[in-house]
């Protein structure tokens, strides 16, 4: 049985970044020139540090020289968060953007509207959200279910108070 590159060096690093206490979110491999570009996307309910992606890039680095993962030409490795506009398609995503704005486009059979809301709750089957109002109007509420959503993704927000800011 063959397995893909993607593939095999997912089973050879999701260790690695299980180790960090982190989650692979994502493998990408691509051509940048004449050298490879192996693009490592981690994450965790608290975020990813800077410090955090450093270890684990050396670590990664560690453990492809002593395998033929990349093949025999020179490649780049990249090791990073996803960034806050990346795309919600797990739960867990869901979850850690629990009061964040996210864009929602819902599905055809849902409706096909498209939904700016801020998420209060996510259980097992969708999400409680809370719609701003327009124009002075008071915010709503609405219950999506996980079914119903499209594409889903976090709103960048420049005046939004960060957890850290409202705890101190």
């Amino acid at each position: 049985m063959s397995t893909t590159q993607s593939d095999r060096l997912r089973g050879l690093l999701e260790p690695l970044v299980h180790a960090k206490d982190l989650d692979l979110e994502e493998i990408e491999v691509s051509r940048a020139g004449r050298r490879g570009l192996l693009r490592v996307i981690v994450d965790s309910d608290e975020g990813v540090e800077l410090d955090a992606c450093a270890e684990l890039s050396r670590a990664i680095s560690e453990k492809l020289d002593e395998t033929d993962a990349m093949g025999e030409g020179e490649y780049v490795l990249e090791v990073s968060s996803p960034g806050a506009d990346r795309p919600l398609t797990q739960h867990r995503h869901y979850v850690r953007a629990t009061g964040r704005l996210v864009k929602l486009q819902l599905a055809e059979a849902a409706g096909g509207d498209e939904v700016i809301a801020r998420i209060l709750t996510v259980d097992d089957e969708g999400l409680d959200l809370e719609v701003p109002g327009v124009k002075g109007r008071k915010p709503t509420a609405r219950r999506v279910a996980f079914a119903d959503i499209a594409k889903a993704r976090v709103e960048i927000e420049f005046n939004r108070k960060d957890k850290k800011e409202e705890e101190a």
